[in-house]
């Protein structure tokens, strides 16, 4: 069974709510995000962000540079960026932010994500409601 890519587009003047946004991206995250992309040579790329088992809280965020979409992906375009998600990270992510920080404590690129009932103090963990995912140790 092949599945398409699913293309998603925001204007910047739309307000769309939480529950039907699958995920945002600040202007300081996209610039961030473009300027890496062009600096290795991905400048047509996209930025992929994606969820798996692990972490102290029970999931674990994951962000990449890719070349282009897989099969299934949900493709959302913002600020300039084209931003990755595959099938299985869309319902734990559906409306999170991804924002780009850089302070004294740390410096990168962070996730906001309204699905997190628990996370930990490393910050790229987090539980869902349900409490599903299974825990392991903060590195």
């Amino acid at each position: 069974m092949t599945v398409s890519p699913i293309n998603f587009t925001f204007e910047d003047d739309l307000a769309e709510t939480v529950s039907t946004t699958p995920v945002t991206i600040t202007d300081r995250a996209a610039e961030k995000a473009k300027n890496l992309l062009e600096t290795r040579g991905l400048s047509t790329g996209a930025l992929r962000v994606f969820v798996v088992g692990g972490g102290c809280s029970g999931y674990q965020y994951g962000m990449a540079l890719a070349q282009e979409e897989e099969d299934g992906d949900l493709i959302v375009e913002q600020s300039g960026v084209r931003i990755l998600v595959d099938a299985d990270s869309v319902p734990l992510l559906r409306g999170a932010e991804i924002d780009y920080v850089d302070d004294l404590m740390k410096s990168g690129f962070t996730i906001f994500n309204p699905n997190a009932t628990k996370s930990c103090a490393c910050g790229s963990s987090f539980q869902t409601a349900d409490g599903s995912g299974q825990s392991r140790a903060c590195h």
